[in-house]
């Protein structure tokens, strides 16, 4: 299932076993718990602590309240303390160095019975020195039900002087106690002016309450006049408290019959009826990445609260899927810190995802929404990034071309590198995209898109902290609608283009600027490396690949910019040490999906050559690298060195010539030196590979044209050579007077255009043999030169 329960407390395998022990040891009058076997149904949980310690509760067969505590660290049980009167315990909780118990009960539900300590009271709160067991105060003695809680502040592991208890009451209203306690006799804690204990009253008037135990602080809905106001209440070390923030309700809960939460106590034939009632369950996680919300036998929905402008980053599951039947269909009670409470079986449980459970998931999901938001949800919920993204590499390649809505690889790509890094700080998500889309404009089954605009509700925050910090500030981007400031490559494609043409025009911008974008690459080149653990099956970082490094220099230097803009606070060598960490991360993920390609379908470095037809599982990768292209352009991120030449010599090797041209001349394959090199030297001249040659030749820049020229011993290379140099002398050409008679009984040619040119040439040679000397001659006569020359002024004459 989607989400996984991991048992962390259980009341039969982690407590009976010790009752029972401790029944036996227990000699008659000793105080001990004195246990029944048929009494064992009366075990149940009271409270979960902040520390995870669970307080307990059980009843002898004398009416006797046994309370015992649960060491979450140490998995050991302790005895706390025991009322030898007939009451039920409804709320109870223990400070943090276990010398106080606060404890609230009921009279026992037996007809004619009353309660003996305070008559005429429904309910008794008490306050019990417990180190070693001493005086016992009653707080309170009134009709209706309250709950009592300590408050666990961080603080040091030195004991605290003061302690602060909450009461909060059926006749709603909340106070809290001070009690001071001093060190008697040793280690005797005893509560000092316990006639007197200092107290407050936090709020009065209100309809419902929630405890945050993770963070100590308390939730109340408050009523003013009618209005329903939610306010929430920080709780520190010391007697402060703040009011951190308060947000009207557009609802009146007056009469609403709302009752309080972790308060009102149900008895065993409550429990199972409730547990035949349907229940929703709201799950959360201390990362706030998700929430999950269940019905049992009708919806499962995991809510993506990080990025709740694309709805389907988060997974909607309803009607009969079969995942919404698999969690317990009993009311479960979610509390802080992923933890979920069955009071029904005693058991405390961790929600957690189940990773492996949504990832085969992902292989099964059928609709566009679904695989994205399961993408999603297990790169940002993965504890083994390296082996999740090797799944998902492998679910990708398998359904390369199943989804519509979006690229599947240029997603994959996006958010792997987002939520690798997201970490670092708390402001990522404004600043880097985590997604390959703007919109999701797909219906999503079950789901109705309102258009209207709703109106965000005045809040008054008081206090910054944690959660409420970055709440605020999401408030306040969209209040105040603040330009997009998601980091694009818009200015590096300006400026890599420009450096690009500036190049072909052998007009190149300072050295100094090149060589520190240059410098970018090596250090991304370096970090790539010190990541990979396994030497690499594909032949990638093997040349200098140089439009690919200042692509690289150039989008380290653009990211380094715009995160020193808007990080704050946040120095400089670690904000470039993430820019390193991102952009390397882009450049492995390709490497990976690459890597894996080549392990799935075996293939060797002779796959470079051009000495054997291609196989089918040449065309499977050289299929999932176009498809790496396409992906990566539309974004314009860097390739890896290496990529523009392993694509084309696999391009050659799989496509008709024809399709071959039309990829290169449409700018899908690029002609890298490297691979037109190994093109020239590799394949021999047969009439088929001749016709190939040319056509690359003739496709070439002019710089890169002429060095391949000179490799390619052919009468079509000698031309293309000779027609260059003569244009080279020619557009260089200034007419001087004649300084001496040439020896035309030289020329064996006596057609007179072609004695002028060639007098020309040779003038020009002899005048200065360093500028113009003839490179590249071992592939060239001069007979054919002179040929060569005929035929090209004969055209320019149009003779």
């Amino acid at each position: 299932m989607a989400l996984r329960l991991v048992a962390d407390f259980d009341l039969r395998k982690d407590v009976l076993p010790w009752l029972r022990a401790a029944s036996a040891a227990a000699a008659p009058g000793g105080g001990g718990p004195d246990i029944l076997e048929n009494n064992y149904e009366s075990l149940r949980i009271l409270n979960i602590e902040r520390n995870g310690n669970v307080i307990y509760t059980y009843k002898d067969d004398k009416g006797n309240v046994f309370f015992g505590l649960y060491d979450y660290q140490t998995k050991q049980n302790e005895h706390l303390y025991t009322f030898e009167k007939d009451l039920q315990a409804v709320s109870c909780s223990v400070n943090r160095e276990r010398t106080l118990l606060a404890a609230s009960l009921v009279q026992a539900a037996k007809e004619g019975k009353r309660n003996e300590l305070q008559p005429g009271s429904k309910c008794l709160t008490l306050l019990v020195e417990i180190h070693p067991v001493n005086n016992v105060k009653v707080l309170k003695a009134v009709d209706s039900c309250i709950w009592v809680q300590f408050l666990y502040p961080y603080v040091e592991s030195r004991p605290l002087p003061v302690n602060h208890l909450l009461l909060i009451s059926e006749e709603k209203y909340i106070e809290q106690f001070h009690i001071q306690v001093i060190q008697e006799d040793g280690n005797r804690v005893v509560i000092k002016n316990s006639g007197h204990l200092p107290r407050e009253r936090i709020a009065e008037d209100f309809v419902w309450a929630q405890w945050d135990m993770s963070e100590q602080r308390l939730y109340y809905i408050d009523l003013k006049k009618s209005k329903s106001i939610l306010k929430c209440i920080q709780f520190y070390a010391d007697e402060h408290f703040t009011l951190m923030f308060e947000a009207p309700l557009d609802i009146s809960l007056s009469n609403s019959g709302f009752k309080l939460v972790n308060f009102r106590y149900d008895d065993i034939q409550d429990q199972e009826k409730l547990s035949r009632q349907p229940t929703l369950c709201v799950f959360t996680n201390h990362t706030d990445y998700y929430v999950a919300v269940y019905l049992p036998g009708h919806f499962f929905h995991l809510l993506n609260i990080q990025h709740p402008d694309l709805i389907c980053h988060s997974l909607f599951l309803t009607g009969n899927n079969e995942v919404i039947d698999l969690l317990p269909h009993r009311p479960l009670q979610s509390l802080s810190g992923s933890l979920v409470l069955d009071r029904c079986s005693g058991k405390l449980y961790r929600a957690l995802l189940n990773q492996s459970y949504l990832l085969e998931f992902l292989w099964n999901a059928r609709l566009d929404c679904e695989k994205m938001a399961l993408m999603h949800c297990v790169l940002s919920c993965g504890r083994d990034p390296r082996q999740t993204e090797a799944k998902i590499i492998q679910w990708i390649s398998e359904n390369i071309s199943a989804c519509h809505s979006f690229d599947l690889i240029q997603e994959f790509i996006i958010a792997s590198s987002y939520w690798s890094i997201y970490p670092e700080t708390s402001n990522m998500d404004t600043l880097l995209p985590y997604s390959s889309l703007l919109t999701w404009d797909t219906e999503i089954p079950g789901i109705t898109l309102v258009t209207e605009e709703i109106p965000l509700p005045l809040m008054k925050v008081h206090s910054f902290k944690g959660y409420w910090e970055k709440l605020n500030a999401n408030l306040e981007y969209v209040k105040y609608s603040k330009p997009h400031l998601h980091y694009n490559n818009s200015m590096v494609r300006r400026e890599w283009l420009s450096l690009i043409s500036e190049e072909k025009t052998r007009k190149r911008r300072s050295m100094v600027y090149v060589r520190n974008i240059l410098d970018n690459a090596m250090k991304v080149i370096s970090n790539l490396e010190a990541r990979s653990a396994e030497p690499r099956l594909t032949p990638l970082f093997q040349e200098e690949d140089n439009h690919q490094r200042l692509l690289m220099g150039l989008m380290v230097s653009e990211l380094k910019d715009h995160l020193l803009r808007h990080l704050q606070g946040v120095e400089k060598k670690k904000i470039e040490q993430m820019v390193l960490d991102y952009v390397s991360k882009l450049l492995d993920l390709i490497c990976q999906i690459l890597e894996a390609s080549w392990r799935k379908h075996n293939l060797h470095p002779w796959v470079l050559h051009f000495d054997r037809r291609a196989s089918a599982a040449e065309y499977a990768v050289f299929h999932i690298m176009t498809r790496i292209l396409e992906a990566t352009n539309s974004l314009f991120l860097p390739l890896p060195p290496g990529f523009h030449t392993l694509h084309t010599i696999l391009g050659v090797r799989c496509l008709p010539l024809h399709n071959l041209l039309h990829y290169i001349d449409n700018g899908v394959l690029l002609l890298t030196e490297t691979a037109v090199t190994r093109l020239m030297k590799d394949l021999d001249n047969t009439e088929k590979n001749e016709k190939l040659k040319f056509s690359i030749i003739v496709r070439l820049p002019p710089l890169i044209g002429q060095k391949i020229c000179r490799l390619w011993d052919h009468p079509v290379s000698s031309n293309i050579i000779s027609r260059n140099h003569v244009k080279h002398l020619l557009q260089n050409y200034t007419k001087q007077p004649q300084s001496c008679v040439m020896d035309k009984s030289s020329f064996s040619v006596e057609f007179l255009p072609l004695n002028f040119l060639i007098e020309i040439l040779t003038d020009m040679e002899s005048s200065d043999p360093a500028l113009y000397a003839f490179e590249g001659h071992d592939n060239v006569d001069a007979k054919f030169v002179e040929e060569a020359a005929l035929k090209h002024t004969t055209a320019l004459l149009g003779l």
